[in-house]
């Protein structure tokens, strides 16, 4: 800044003031600093604007997949691109934060203070950890995806009224053997999504056999095929399953066509999420599109809100609605 001072003949208060966009500074003094410091080279340091402002504008993003998929997992990817859109078009820059530097094990929240973030994003993890509570316990602001502590803000799919959707949909069309391989934990989706499918179906009048509420598991196709194929040999099979997940539910295709069965003539499906590839699929699979784009927004403006504006931010659930796509894997019965 010295150096730029000097070239443009003017005080390193006012190369900062015109750096900073200072409002008693001139537009072409603006101009003048910001070109001679395009020309030198000059960018911000972000160590030292950290000590000045005592902030890093870095978010830390909690991701821990325990099927190992990582970033290959198509809801979270979404969700987590359009979470890093967002907070990068505020200017924030993105860790992940883990419990490993070295070989030194760390807990989140050392990690998170070693790394300085300014807040943390809990996209995937369990968080029936200690190491989530504490992290959630500590001063750092965060903000969690489809989870909700009484003391921190959440983003959540509403996938009480997405399962509510898809049954009621799947009954609207005859059906009343209806099977759901559920995602097989504890999770809180995966308890909302089954209390739903069981409220539901009570709603209509139908009931819940238990042979046609196995657990399965998220993003597994070979678990569900098997599964599918177990369901199907039963002496009376259901005329429609539900998959956790549009990829489980391309285990169940699978399994339909080796028992040389057609979809929907012999039995009908349904996943969920709505990810690209269930839309080009022969049959379309009928699903639940999540909004994964305007989950991630939420979820960064959220987080950025409780870092700049920590006495107005609300501690608040926001629920995010998910679209049926009906395609056609669900025949008329």
């Amino acid at each position: 800044m010295k150096d730029i001072s000097l070239r443009c003949g003017v005080s390193i208060a006012t190369v900062s003031k015109a750096l900073n966009d200072h409002s008693d500074i001139s537009d072409a003094t603006k101009r003048l600093v910001r070109d001679t410091a395009q020309e030198m080279g000059y960018f911000p340091n972000s160590s030292a604007r950290a000590l000045k402002t005592n902030r890093t504008f870095n978010l830390g993003v909690l991701f821990v997949d325990r099927a190992r998929n990582g970033l290959t997992h198509d809801y979270f990817a979404h969700v987590l691109d359009s979470f890093k859109v967002t907070a990068e078009s505020k200017g924030y820059d993105l860790t992940f934060i883990n419990c490993s530097k070295e070989g030194h094990r760390m807990t989140y929240l050392e990690h998170s203070r070693y790394r300085g973030v300014d807040g943390v994003v809990i996209a995937h993890v369990d968080f029936d950890q200690d190491e989530v509570s504490e992290l959630i316990r500590s001063e750092i602001p965060v903000v969690t995806v489809d989870h909700a502590f009484d003391s921190k803000p959440s983003v959540v799919s509403d996938n009480i009224s997405g399962i509510r959707d898809l049954v009621s949909y799947i009954v609207s069309m005859g059906h009343r053997k209806i099977a759901y391989i559920n995602g097989g934990d504890h999770s809180s989706v995966t308890r909302n999504r089954v209390g739903s499918f069981h409220k539901t179906m009570d709603g209509i009048g139908l009931q819940v056999r238990d042979e046609y509420l196995p657990d399965g598991d998220y993003r597994n196709p070979g678990l569900c095929c098997e599964i599918t194929k177990q369901l199907l040999s039963l002496p009376d099979p259901p005329t429609c399953i539900m998959y956790p997940d549009d990829l489980s539910a391309i285990g169940g295709i699978n399994a339909v066509k080796e028992l040389g069965l057609s979809i929907p003539g012999d039995i009908s499906i349904a996943g969920y999420d709505g990810i690209d590839i269930a839309k080009y699929l022969e049959p379309k699979i009928t699903t639940i599109e999540q909004d994964t784009a305007l989950i991630g927004k939420l979820a960064a403006e959220k987080l950025i809100g409780m870092i700049e504006h920590p006495k107005t931010t609300l501690i608040d659930r926001i629920m995010v609605e998910g679209k049926l796509l009906t395609g056609n894997s669900v025949g008329k019965i």
